[in-house]
């Protein structure tokens, strides 16, 4: 599985990485990338952390399984996720709140995490209070069916976050 991670955007949902980020835009970035470093140490999975602009003195390019994208202007960030959602599709997870890039991750076939969860899950944390939703059928709902059952985008998004934690 790859994740394709909005750098900023989980950057500033999160209010230890918006500390970081107040010491300087490389902290930040710094402080994110190593938290998603812990994540693919305990797993297979590849991360993709995108951010706008230039690269600065961050590090840049493919590191193991953590890989550092920075858009080019005119292009955005949301621009390079919407790209890596459509080539990856099925096989990718886009992280992040924003619904532009959402949207356009969703019309690509991929499942969307908001920030705040992705984040709680790398740091082990969230719930499975419905788990055994995975179980069920992924047939589409008739009409009269069961109106508390999760969508089938939140149940692969809920996927995704178990398979994060278990790393």
């Amino acid at each position: 599985m790859r994740w394709l991670i909005d750098g900023y955007n989980v950057i500033r949902r999160d209010p230890d990485l918006r500390g970081a980020e107040e010491r300087g835009l490389e902290s930040g970035r710094r402080a994110l990338l190593a938290l998603v470093a812990g994540a693919a140490r305990r797993s297979t999975d590849r991360f993709t952390v995108v951010f706008d602009g230039a690269p600065g003195g961050a590090p840049t390019g493919s590191h193991g399984q953590v890989e550092t994208l920075f858009s080019r202007p005119p292009q955005k960030a949301d621009d390079v996720l919407a790209r890596l959602a459509r080539e990856g599709r099925e096989g990718a997870v886009v992280v992040t709140s924003d619904r532009t890039v959402a949207d356009a991750a969703r019309r690509a076939g991929c499942p969307v995490v908001g920030a705040e969860a992705f984040v709680v899950a790398l740091s082990g944390g969230g719930d499975d209070d419905d788990a055994d939703d995975d179980d069920e059928d992924d047939r589409p709902a008739t009409r009269g069916g069961n109106p508390r059952r999760r969508s089938r985008e939140e149940r692969a998004a809920r996927r995704a976050l178990d398979r994060l934690r278990r790393g």
